[in-house]
C-alpha cells in the first residue's frame, strides 16, 4: 500500500514511533501516543448537559513523569510535513512544554519555543530526531539549570496514590514544576493564582512533598483561615504526610513535627501570650505556604502578616484565586509577579469548571423609594427623609415585602427545576441572612415540615447552622438545601453540588465577587453537576463585565471599597462571636439602626436571562443579536452556510455551533416554535421563514418521495420522520436510532437496514431523507 493511502494511525505506527525508537526514546515508559488533557468543555442545552471535544496530543515525551519535553502532531501523508505544526505550538504554549514537532511520516518540523531568536524552526529527517539526552540537555540550558543540586529538586518526584493513580491535570503540573523550580533557584516569594475548583489545595501538597522529599524544605507551616479548611486538607490531601503531619489546635506547640497546619487567628491575637507563633525559633521553619492569601495576609499592618513577618527567612508561596490589589493590600507588592494563572474562563474552556447562566432581577423600589413627610417604619420610628435605592436595603432600610419577594423568586426558581438543589443565598449581613431564612421557610413549608434543615441559616454567629455547614457541602447528604450566609460561605467552602447561587448582597469588591462566583464552579459528574445559575437581585454580576474580573492580575492603587462596618460584620460572620476585634468599631455599628417597613409594595420591573458566551465572557446583547453576528462570523451568507450543511452530517454542524456559543435550545423557546436548528440559523441569521420540525416532516409525507420501498421499508422511514418531528436531525442520523421502539418492534438494525439492500444504502436513504427534509429554504 502507498503511503499516501495509509491512515494518520498507520503512519504513526510504521513510521512515527519507530523513529523515536531508533532516537532512544523508551516507548513504555517516556512516550504517550493519544493523551486527553482537557475535560472537554461543559454544553448546556436547555436542561440537559454535554462535552464538547477534549484537546487531545497525538505524542507527548516525558524526560520523566510529570516533565514533559515534547509533543508531536501527526497528519496522514496527503498533509505537507509541517501541517501540524501550529496545533502542536498552540498545544506546546497550553502545556509549556519547550519542544514542538510536525510530521507526515516523511520526516519531522521542529519548533523550538525555548529560542528567543535564531533558528527556532527546522526540517528533521526521520533518522536525525533528538535523543531523550540531547533534548533534556537543551531543555535544561534554556531553564539555566547548571547545578547538580538544582536538577536533582527539579526532578524529584511526585507523590502518587497506589490506589486511585491520581495524576495531576495539565495546569496543576505546570504550577507544581514552576514553582519546584523557582525554589530550587532561591526565589524566596512566589504567587500562584488558580481559580476556585482547580485543586489548589493538592496543587500545595504536591509542592511541599516533592520540597520535603527532596530534602531542601525540613518543616513546613501550611496556614489557613478557616477551621474546614485546615480539616478538609488534613484529612483529604495532606493524608500521605500520616504522623509527621499535626495541626496546631488550643494554642499548644510541639515542635516535633515536620509539616504543621495552623489557622492564622489560632497563631495571633490581641494580647500578647495568644502570639504563640513565637515559641517557635524565627528559622524554625523553612516553608510556609499561604492558603487564601488574599484574606489580609499581605496587609503590611495585618496581624497575620506578623506571622510572616517573623518566618521571613522562610521561602513564603502564597495561593489564591482571587489577588487582592487595593492601597492597602497588595499581594503582587509582598508576593510578586503570579508565577502562574489559571483563570476561570480556561477552566469553563477545558471543562474543569462549570458554566453559569444569570436571571438578573429588577424590582420597582430597588431604582428609587423615599418614604412620605414623617412616614414611621413597623416600630414607630420616623423614617429619615431621603431617596433610597437597592443599596440602601438591608443596610439602613428594610423593605419587608421586599425581601419576601425575593424568596418567593428562589422559591419559584427551584420549583421550575429541582427544589433540592443546593442552594446559597449570600446576604448583606447576619440579620439580613436571618429575615431571608424565615422568608424562604414560608415559601417552602411543606418542605421544612417535613425536614426543618431544608432551609439554614450559616453565619458565623449561629451554631447549629455552622454545625450543618458540613452536611451541606457533603454531596451525599440531601440537608440543608438551601443555605443563607454572609461572608462565611463567600470563600473556602468545597460546596461541589451548588447548583443556584443568589446574590442578595450589595457586593462591591471585586476580591469577594470573584470568591463567591467560585462556590457553584466545581463539576461533580456523579451528582450531575455540571453548571449552575446565578440570581442577581442587586446587579453585582456587571462585575462580569470588568476587565478585571478574569484578567492578569494587576497591582493597582485604589481605596478598599469595604466599610469599616462591613469588615467588623465579616469578622463576626467568618469567625463568630468569639472574635470581636475593633470594638469601637461594633459599638458604632450597634448605633445604627435599620428601619423596617412592612406597608409597602414591592413589585418586579425586569427579568433578564444572560448566558456565557464563547470568548468567556456573559452574552449583553440579546440572545438573537449575538447568535446572528457568530454564525455570519462563521458563514458570510446564506448559500455558504447552505453548502456546509449538505456537505456533512447535520450532527457534526450542530455540535460545532454549539462549541462555538449557540444555544439552540434558548433560540427555540424564544422563538416559541419547535425548529431544527436549520431553520433557527436561517430565521435568525438570515431573516428566512421558518418551518417547524412537525411541518417539514408533513411536507415530506405528502410528497410520498418514498412510495418506490417496501411496507416495512416506508413504514421506517415514516417512524424516522416522526422522530425527526419530535426530537431533531441528530437522532436518524445515528444508526443507535434503530434500536430504540418503535423501530426495534419492525426489527433489529442488522434486519432493518437489509429493507433498505444493506447498511450502505440504507445510509443513503437518510441523505435523501434530508435532502427532501431541507428542500425549502
Amino acid at each position: 500500500m502507498k503511503k499516501r493511502q495509509l491512515s494518520e494511525t498507520d503512519i504513526k505506527t510504521k513510521y512515527i514511533t519507530p523513529a523515536l525508537k531508533n532516537a532512544g526514546w523508551d516507548i513504555k515508559k517516556f512516550v504517550r501516543e493519544e493523551v486527553s488533557f482537557t475535560a472537554g468543555k461543559v454544553i448546556i442545552n436547555g436542561k440537559t448537559t454535554k462535552r464538547g471535544e477534549r484537546k487531545r496530543a497525538d505524542y507527548l515525551l516525558f524526560a520523566k513523569d510529570n516533565l514533559p519535553l515534547a509533543v508531536i502532531e501527526a497528519k496522514d501523508n496527503n498533509h505537507s510535513v509541517s501541517s501540524g505544526l501550529m496545533q502542536g505550538v498552540e498545544y506546546g504554549e497550553i502545556l509549556d512544554i519547550p519542544f514542538v514537532y510536525s510530521s507526515n511520516g516523511d520526516a519531522f518540523v521542529e519548533f523550538d519555543r525555548t529560542k528567543k531568536a535564531g533558528t527556532i524552526q527546522r526540517e528533521l529527517r526521520l533518522e536525525q530526531f533528538p535523543s531523550p539526552e540531547e533534548l533534556w540537555q537543551r531543555y535544561k540550558e534554556s531553564k539555566n539549570i547548571v547545578e547538580q543540586e538544582i536538577e536533582k529538586l527539579v526532578t524529584q518526584d511526585y507523590y502518587v496514590d497506589s490506589n486511585s493513580q491520581k495524576e495531576p491535570r495539565y495546569y496543576q503540573r505546570i504550577a507544581i514544576n514552576r514553582t519546584i523550580e523557582a525554589v530550587a533557584k532561591g526565589q524566596k516569594r512566589i504567587l500562584l493564582v488558580m481559580a476556585t475548583g482547580t485543586g489548589k489545595t493538592y496543587t500545595a501538597f504536591q509542592i511541599i512533598w516533592r520540597l520535603w522529599k527532596g530534602g531542601v524544605k525540613k518543616r513546613i507551616l501550611f496556614l489557613a483561615d478557616r477551621n474546614i479548611l485546615v480539616d478538609q486538607t488534613r484529612t483529604n490531601d495532606f493524608k500521605p504526610f500520616g504522623d509527621k503531619m499535626t495541626k496546631v489546635e488550643k494554642r499548644k506547640i510541639d515542635t516535633a513535627y515536620e509539616i504543621y497546619l495552623a489557622l492564622y487567628q489560632g497563631l495571633t491575637g490581641e494580647e500578647e501570650w495568644k502570639n504563640i507563633y513565637k515559641q517557635f525559633s524565627r528559622d524554625f521553619f523553612d516553608l510556609i505556604v499561604i492558603d487564601e492569601c488574599h484574606r489580609g495576609s499581605a496587609a503590611e499592618d495585618s496581624a497575620w502578616r506578623e506571622v510572616l513577618d517573623y518566618f521571613s527567612n522562610a521561602t513564603h508561596i502564597g495561593m489564591t484565586a482571587t489577588p487582592k490589589e487595593t492601597k492597602d493590600v497588595s499581594n503582587i507588592q509582598y508576593f510578586g509577579e503570579a508565577l502562574y494563572t489559571y483563570s476561570l474562563k480556561q477552566g469553563i474552556e477545558d471543562g474543569f469548571l462549570a458554566p453559569y447562566k444569570v436571571v438578573r432581577i429588577t424590582f420597582d423600589k430597588d431604582i428609587e423609594w423615599r418614604p412620605y413627610a414623617s412616614q414611621t417604619d413597623k416600630y414607630g420610628e420616623i423614617i429619615p427623609d431621603k431617596e433610597y435605592s437597592g443599596r440602601d436595603y438591608d443596610k439602613e432600610i428594610v423593605l419587608e415585602k421586599r425581601t419576601e419577594l425575593v424568596a418567593k423568586k428562589i422559591s419559584s426558581y427551584l420549583k421550575q427545576t429541582d427544589r433540592f438543589d443546593k442552594t446559597i443565598v449570600f446576604c448583606n449581613d447576619i440579620e439580613h441572612a436571618q429575615r431571608m431564612t424565615l422568608a424562604l421557610m414560608n415559601e417552602n413549608s411543606d418542605l421544612v415540615a417535613k425536614n426543618r434543615k431544608y432551609v439554614m441559616q450559616i453565619t458565623g454567629d449561629n451554631n447549629e447552622g455552622k454545625k450543618e455547614l458540613d452536611n451541606f457541602i457533603d454531596p451525599e447528604s440531601s440537608y440543608p438545601v438551601i443555605a443563607t450566609s454572609s461572608k462565611l460561605m463567600t470563600t473556602g467552602v468545597d460546596a461541589q453540588t451548588c447548583k443556584l447561587i443568589v446574590l442578595d448582597s450589595n457586593i462591591q469588591s471585586m476580591t469577594e465577587f470573584k470568591q463567591i462566583i467560585g462556590r457553584g464552579t466545581r463539576i461533580n459528574e456523579d451528582f450531575g453537576k455540571y453548571s449552575f445559575t446565578i440570581l442577581d437581585f442587586r446587579g453585582v454580576t456587571r462585575l462580569f463585565a470588568d476587565p478585571d474580573f478574569d484578567g492578569e492580575p494587576i497591582k493597582v492603587c485604589e481605596n478598599s471599597e469595604d466599610s469599616a462596618f462591613e469588615k467588623v460584620e465579616e469578622i463576626l460572620d467568618v469567625y463568630g462571636e468569639e472574635k470581636k476585634e475593633g470594638a469601637a468599631f461594633i459599638k458604632r455599628k450597634e448605633k445604627m439602626r435599620k428601619y423596617y417597613v412592612h406597608s409597602v409594595p414591592v413589585e418586579v420591573s425586569s427579568e433578564r436571562v444572560q448566558y456565557f458566551g464563547s470568548d468567556g465572557k456573559l452574552i449583553t446583547e440579546s440572545l438573537r443579536d449575538y447568535t446572528k453576528k457568530n454564525i455570519r462570523k462563521e458563514y458570510r451568507d446564506l448559500d455558504d452556510f447552505l453548502k456546509k450543511w449538505q456537505s456533512v452530517k447535520k450532527a457534526a454542524i450542530i455540535k460545532e455551533l454549539e462549541q462555538q456559543g449557540i444555544f439552540f435550545h434558548e433560540l427555540e423557546r424564544e422563538v416559541g416554535k419547535e425548529l431544527d436548528p436549520f431553520d433557527l440559523v436561517c430565521h435568525i441569521a438570515y431573516d428566512q421563514k421558518a418551518l417547524t420540525r412537525k411541518e417539514r416532516a408533513s411536507n415530506v409525507k405528502k410528497r410520498n418521495y418514498f412510495g418506490k420501498y417496501g411496507e416495512k421499508a416506508r413504514k421506517v422511514i415514516e417512524v424516522l420522520l416522526d422522530k425527526y418531528a419530535d426530537t431533531g436531525i441528530e437522532n436518524i442520523e445515528s444508526l443507535d436510532i434503530l434500536k430504540v421502539k418503535p423501530l426495534s418492534d419492525i426489527g433489529s438494525p442488522l434486519e432493518i437496514v437489509k429493507l433498505f439492500g444493506g447498511k450502505k444504502a440504507y445510509l443513503q436513504v437518510i441523505n435523501e431523507l434530508e435532502k427532501h427534509l431541507y428542500s425549502e429554504v
